[in-house]
Formats: structure tokens, C-alpha cells, sequence
């Protein structure tokens, strides 16, 4: 095969687990809310809250792509129900975007991240609203490919191969690297990248995701030390 010029990164549940800074995001919201806005707090607490985000992202399948919008129509929607046409969205976004943006990543991210970037240009690809920048790895990615601002998000070829084009990088000479079977794998496949499966809990390939991986990998070390091997410096 032909060398690997480039990889592009996938972030949520790849770098850290993104479950527990999304409860942290509403927590805060709904924290602010109960001090500010009692009313609406009491109308639409946390469950609440994110059964209506989920209505908004069936009704709104336009903004499938865009996980920013969908969040603050769902706080305009809550407010609106509760008679409060003037709602403090941008104050909220920055509550919950702060909030969603303290991440912990794993262990082997930073360490494996430096590896990486020794050698190889790489970009984010996310479906997400993650800020490297906030999060403090900016300076390991020299492009940040997002759904919000692609207008298309994964698994969608596009996507992927707008990456290619930042990159300035044949799509068959980028790996990219993700937790996600579909939108990860599947979707790098079909825009012709190579594929590595970031597999932390060591789950079984799915047989309805068709081809598997190039590589099934436990941590982002071992990714470094499959690269490095594969192309080892002269």
C-alpha cells in the first residue's frame, strides 16, 4: 500500500469519553436556570430538556449537521413555553459550551498525540462542537474539520473528502481514525480513506457495518506505534 501522509481524527470518545462533559453541560444550564430563571428550570428539567433537544433534531432534519442550533432553538423553545420571548441564549450557550469543553482526556491521547504530530499533519473530523482551542490540543491539528461548518456531517463522503482537500493529501493516503463504526469506518471506507477503529472496550466488528476496519485498535498508542512501525524513519 501506499505510505500514509496524513490522518484525520475523529475527538468525542476517541480522545476523551464525551458522556460525562455533556451531563456536566446540563447540570450547569440547569443549575443557572434554577437561579435565574426558576420558571423555566421547573417546566423543563434536565430530562425534560433533552427529550425536547430531541424533538428539535427530528423536526429539524436541515440541521442535522449542526448540533449548535439544535441546542439553542431547544432554549428558545423552553423559554418561548414559558411566556419569556427575550431568552439569554448566548449567556447559556457560553455556560453549557464551557462546560462541554472541560474534557478529560485519556491517558494515552496526549502522549500518542505528540507521537503522531511528530511526523504526520493531522485534522479533527467531528460531527461535534468540541473546541481544540478551549481544550488546550489546538496546536497538535493543523486543520479542524466540522459538520457545523462543512454543512455535512459524518458519514456522509463529503465530509471526508473535504478533509482530503485541506489536507492537500490523496484520500487513499489519509487513515482516519475513530470510535465510531458507522460514522467513523463506515463513512472513511466509502470515501476511499483507510480506516483504523479506535476500540477501546474490545467489542466485536458489527456484520451489518460490511467490510471491517484496516485496523481494530485498543488506544491511541497503539496507533503511534503501528504507524511508526509501518513507516519507520530511514
Amino acid at each position: 500500500m501506499a505510505p500514509i501522509l496524513a490522518l484525520t481524527l475523529d475527538l468525542d470518545d476517541t480522545l476523551w469519553p464525551v458522556l460525562p462533559a455533556l451531563e456536566r453541560a446540563d447540570q450547569a444550564v440547569d443549575a443557572w436556570l434554577r437561579q435565574h430563571h426558576p420558571e423555566v428550570a421547573q417546566a423543563w428539567p434536565i430530562a425534560a430538556m433533552r427529550e425536547l433537544r430531541a424533538r428539535v433534531a427530528a423536526e429539524r432534519l436541515d440541521l442535522a449537521h449542526d448540533f449548535t442550533t439544535q441546542r439553542q432553538l431547544t432554549l428558545q423553545h423552553a423559554f418561548a413555553s414559558c411566556g419569556v420571548a427575550d431568552a439569554p441564549i448566548d449567556a447559556l450557550w457560553e455556560i453549557y459550551f464551557a462546560a462541554r469543553n472541560s474534557v478529560e482526556l485519556y491517558p494515552d491521547s496526549l502522549p500518542a498525540l505528540r507521537r503522531i504530530t511528530a511526523r504526520w499533519p493531522l485534522a479533527s473530523l467531528t460531527n461535534g462542537n468540541a473546541d481544540l482551542q478551549r481544550i488546550g490540543i489546538h496546536a497538535h491539528f493543523v486543520h479542524h474539520i466540522c459538520a457545523r461548518d462543512s454543512g455535512m456531517a459524518k458519514p456522509d463522503a463529503r465530509i471526508f473528502l473535504a478533509a482530503a482537500e485541506r489536507l492537500g493529501v490523496p484520500a487513499q493516503q489519509i487513515l482516519h481514525v475513530g470510535d465510531d463504526p458507522s460514522m467513523d469506518v463506515a463513512g472513511a471506507r466509502d470515501a476511499g480513506l483507510r480506516t483504523a477503529w479506535l476500540n477501546r472496550e474490545g467489542a466485536r466488528w458489527p456484520d451489518d457495518m460490511g467490510e471491517p476496519p484496516e485496523l481494530d485498535l485498543r488506544d491511541m498508542t497503539a496507533l503511534a506505534d503501528w504507524l511508526e512501525a509501518q513507516h519507520p524513519i530511514p
